[in-house]
């Protein structure tokens, strides 16, 4: 009796009518988002789609200092609606061109005297909403306290999410929980209810704090929860007068979930006018060997980072087609962590180093890595990145290894997101591309500023190496995708070959080798290294093949099959070529992989290069097995491929 009671109440819910007041529908009418204040002026939205209730009405507001809290006594004194229909390109990306076909209500509200704003975009796939501040008398500088936002969610979806609190870095397992049992959660937040598969994330954070949400015990309803300061404080409003959209994304199918750009066409167009140097590719790097603990990051008997090293690698990549290797440990002084991004090691001769790169088509990929020492990089900035630029560098990865920024501030507070922002905008000015480990989580700058050109912000490959607990669990890189992965490019580092660990025996990593190389197309990032040593890759030409082949910018992408934490095929295709890859991995459980090719050109044979589990490939007892073969195949074919437990492939089509 009492499971139909909730499920009838659930149901009285769902039908709910249209909030009074203002409405915006999206393009194609399906999905309704209604703005009404009450009697107290309190500013509430609520969002339906196709007449079911997505969101019940949820507040908005914010508490402040240095000014009357925007919380109530709101009239709304004027709407005004737009369309919006434009196509833009990608400087790199997933697909080669992007629309953002959404229609637009901005809603100009009275408070006391002040005029405020908020800005609802209502696309087909779901929405964004921002409170703008405009500076005016009596509204100057004033600092926000608390963020009334909620999304009132009508009932208790399941959700994957990390907790925002005990976890550096964002690098944790997601979590598949009720809505109201997840605390407060890290976005991107994915849930799945009442037929919908949506996403809880945010859009062009600048000059902010970080959204978090945070859930109450037996409430469906999840209420923004910003990253304060050291000294409480959430964000400090002075020259940029709006907030982060907050963004959920709304679909019915997981693939369309995946290839939502609410967050993309939510950011600012490009701000760099000439981009001919930022340029995908795939990488190498003097990385694993450090966890391994066969080489030390600092200078001595086993100092990795040395010319002669640098100049192996480079040959490596430039036999096997990379385009750049990654030295960590280059620089003064890691022994210290008081670092120099100018000095070299004596063992370490930089112009050396890229003049025989250059030579052989190979960059120098830099590291800063700062220790979270935000004051003393920021000293060094310019002077870093113009050493970088007077030496050919086009790549730095940036790092903040330690869980407070100048041992005070979290790295996804207002002071942290200014911080990542500077370092961004002052590489542009120089020429220098990032890839920023232990960021904020990214909310799509990429479009404004496409040097960044991927982030950590995962709990990536390097967990299998020192995880003495067993490294990533088969499924968390079938959940990944679905969660992170909606954020953004992310610096996962997968392919690794050999799962050997003798000084951590404990470690492991959890996977096949074919589905190591699955995850190479699958974990998306524009800028994608291969982890391995060079003789682990030299030891296995054949699995090495596909990656040697394996592009990684794209002109379209598409998902024909998914399940969040237990399997996903992929499918892209090479923006610079015809050539399409595809490759899929599951998680606890072996499967057969069944998909058409139905997205290859008509009328057209391909020849298919298929690395597959070989035969008793087990992730656990037999990991290694990689079976190697070749068939021809059109846009008629339907593909069945049998995977292993924590298995995969990965297939190259060639006309």
């Amino acid at each position: 009796m009492k499971q139909l009671t909730v499920t009838l109440l659930s149901i009285a819910f769902s039908v709910a009518p249209l909030m009074a007041g203002y409405h915006v529908a999206s393009p194609d009418g399906r999905l309704c988002l209604s703005v009404d204040t009450d009697a107290a002026g309190v500013l509430r939205y609520s969002v339906e789609r196709d007449g079911v209730t997505v969101l019940n009405p949820s507040r908005l507001g914010m508490l402040t200092s240095g000014a009357e809290p925007f919380a109530d006594g709101f009239t709304i004194k004027n709407a005004t609606y737009k369309d919006i229909d434009e196509t833009w390109p990608t400087v790199w990306g997933e697909e080669d061109s992007i629309r953002n076909n959404c229609r637009e209500m901005r809603l100009d509200l009275v408070q006391g005297g002040r005029d405020l704003a908020v800005v609802f975009r209502v696309f087909n796939d779901g929405l964004g909403f921002r409170y703008e501040f405009p500076r005016q008398p009596g509204l100057g500088d004033f600092t926000i306290t608390d963020e009334l936002t909620e999304f009132a969610f009508p009932e208790s979806h399941t959700s994957w999410s990390i907790p925002a609190e005990k976890v550096n870095y964002y690098e944790g397992i997601y979590r598949q929980l009720p809505l109201d049992s997840i605390g407060t959660a890290s976005t991107p937040v994915t849930i799945a209810g009442d037929g919908l598969y949506m996403a809880l994330h945010e859009a062009n954070l600048t000059d902010y704090a970080a959204m978090n949400v945070t859930a109450t015990p037996g409430s469906p309803v999840l209420k923004a929860s910003l990253t304060p300061w050291s000294t409480g404080e959430l964000v400090f409003v002075t020259d940029v007068r709006h907030s982060p959209w907050r963004t959920l994304i709304v679909t019915e199918s997981l693939p369309d979930l995946m290839l939502s750009r609410i967050m993309l066409n939510l950011n600012e167009p490009c701000a760099i006018e000439d981009t001919s140097w930022i340029l995908p590719q795939r990488y190498i790097g003097i990385w694993w060997c450090y966890h391994l603990r066969k080489l030390t990051w600092g200078n001595g008997e086993r100092h990795g980072a040395t010319t002669a090293n640098m100049k192996r690698y480079i040959d490596f990549a430039a036999r096997h087609g990379f385009g750049g290797v990654l030295a960590e440990g280059w620089n003064k002084d890691w022994w210290t962590y008081d670092f120099s991004f100018t000095e070299p090691y004596d063992d370490f001769d930089t112009d050396s180093v890229c003049t025989y790169g250059r030579e052989r088509g190979v960059q120098f990929i830099s590291h800063h890595e700062t220790g979270s020492k935000v004051a003393n990089y920021e000293a060094q900035l310019d002077s870093a990145f113009a050493y970088c630029r007077d030496k050919g560098i086009h790549y730095v990865k940036t790092g903040y290894t330690h869980k407070l920024l100048d041992g005070a501030e979290r790295h996804s507070s207002q002071f942290g997101v200014r911080h990542m922002r500077k370092v961004l905008e002052t590489a542009a000015r120089y020429g220098v591309n990032i890839d920023n480990h232990e960021p904020v989580m990214p909310t799509g700058l990429q479009r404004t500023w496409p040097n960044l050109m991927t982030q950590e912000g995962v709990r990536g490959q390097e967990w299998d190496a020192w995880n003495v607990a067993g490294g990533n669990q088969p499924s968390h890189t079938v959940t990944v995708p679905f969660t992170r992965g909606l954020a953004g490019p992310m610096d996962f580092t997968p392919v690794t070959f050999n799962f050997d660990n003798p000084v951590l025996p404990g470690t492991r990593v959890c996977t096949t080798l074919a589905k190591q190389l699955a995850l190479f197309l699958i974990l998306y990032s524009p800028l994608q290294m291969a982890s391995d040593m060079i003789e682990n890759y030299e030891a296995n030409p054949g699995p090495l093949a596909f990656v040697e082949s394996c592009p990684t910018d794209w002109a379209r992408t598409v998902y024909p099959e998914a399940e969040i934490g237990k399997f996903i095929t992929v499918a892209r295709k090479d923006r610079h070529s015809d050539d399409w890859f595809v490759a899929g991995a599951t998680g606890d459980d072996a499967r057969t992989a069944r998909f058409s090719l139905d997205f290859l050109d008509p009328d057209c044979t391909y020849t298919a290069i298929i690395y597959r589990d070989g035969e008793g490939a087990d992730w656990e007892t037999n990991p290694y097995p990689v079976t190697i073969e070749r068939r021809k195949v059109d846009a008629s074919t339907v593909l069945e491929i049998p995977e292993a437990r924590s298995g995969g492939f990965a297939i190259r089509l060639m006309k």
